[in-house]
């Protein structure tokens, strides 16, 4: 600790040992390098990072087209959830009703740490390609055209910040930033990706199909049905099928996994737990800062990226903000999962129908 502690005094030793823990996580991950020692420096490491980047040091910097050539460079580069194509699509997202904020440190000013990026729009987004892929209704904003704020990508730009509560305070602060310069708006909201569901699901369904082809996820008519199309013992070639992105391209298969596949993602998110928390790391960050588990949109990203990941599923965790603070309590401290009525009706279609 006194080594870190007296490198982090040097010119530009505070960023050397967030490259360090980066490349100790990198190494940690492809077990190159293992043992006790190696988690007690990560965590002196991780310990010590969240100290110099806690909030009074950070602040708070809004992208525009005429931010520094630099920033927008490092933040179309960083985008890990929603990749930007090309200079018009970050112009676009950076624009009129769109919002980009990031922290930087005050050592180190107009250098992107986490980023946020948010839709101004008129009701809660279902669909994120109507976000990164429209343009805008025009070139300037109607202010009373905006009744909801969408928070649609956060992405952290330097690894070794991994673990250091820096999302969470950026959403807080963004949200109060909003708040300001729209003091009529009350709807905050995300549109957030749902990754590892598919992989999550192929699991089950080769878990089944391993014991004699026993089917516990489908409803009796929804296993002939569903067989029809694919023309073959149901998880066998539903496997099959969900690990290719071409199912997408059959109606009739896009029709007859709606329902259930929208209950075994309810469950997944709301039922499947990691230490009593909730299994997926992005329902996990949210509910972490106190939104409620809103809604579940069917064909919500139908980018290669998102039908792999998560069947097209993306979920909407709402964000009340005179309620966050006792929903983050009540989640961090009871492990109680606050949702909305569609959820939680689609859990209990889940209970019914599946006997997992």
């Amino acid at each position: 600790r006194g080594l870190f502690h007296h490198i982090s005094k040097l010119d530009g030793g505070v960023r050397f040992l967030v490259r360090l823990r980066a490349d100790l996580l990198e190494a940690q991950a492809l077990k190159l390098v293992e043992g006790p020692h190696v988690r007690e420096m990560n965590g002196v490491l991780k310990g010590m990072l969240s100290e110099w980047f806690s909030s009074g040091f950070l602040n708070l910097e809004r992208v525009t087209w005429h931010s520094p050539c630099e920033v927008l460079q490092k933040i179309s580069e960083s985008e890990a959830v929603h990749p930007v194509k090309n200079w018009m699509d970050m112009k676009r997202r950076v624009g009129p009703y769109r919002r980009c904020y990031f922290f930087s440190h005050c050592a180190t000013p107009e250098e992107p740490l986490v980023v946020l990026h948010v839709a101004l729009t008129g009701e809660i987004s279902s669909n994120i390609q109507a976000i990164v892929k429209e343009c805008p209704p025009s070139e300037t904003e109607e202010r009373s055209e905006i009744s909801a704020a969408i928070f649609y990508s956060i992405s952290l730009t330097q690894p070794g910040l991994q673990g250091v509560e820096l999302g969470t305070v950026l959403v807080k602060r963004v949200l109060k930033e909003l708040q300001k310069e729209f003091p009529h708006l009350g709807t905050f909201s995300s549109l957030s990706p749902i990754p590892g569901f598919t992989k999550w699901l192929l699991g089950l369904l080769s878990s089944q199909a391993k014991e004699h082809g026993r089917n516990e996820l489908f409803t009796d008519s929804e296993c002939q049905e569903i067989s029809e199309i694919t023309g073959g013992p149901i998880n066998e070639t539903l496997k099959a099928f969900l690990s290719s992105s071409e199912w997408v391209k059959s109606e009739k298969l896009v029709q007859a996994l709606q329902a259930p596949l929208m209950r075994l993602c309810a469950w997944y998110l709301y039922g499947e737990k990691h230490r009593g928390f909730a299994l997926n790391p992005v329902a996990n960050f949210h509910l972490q800062n106190g939104a409620v588990m809103w809604r579940i949109n069917w064909m919500a990203d139908e980018s290669l990226k998102g039908i792999a990941s998560s069947c097209g599923l993306m979920a909407n965790y709402r964000y009340y903000p005179g309620e966050t603070a006792a929903n983050s309590t009540s989640y961090l401290c009871s492990k109680n999962i606050k949702a909305s009525e569609q959820v939680l009706s689609l859990v209990a279609q889940f209970q019914k129908n599946s006997k997992l």
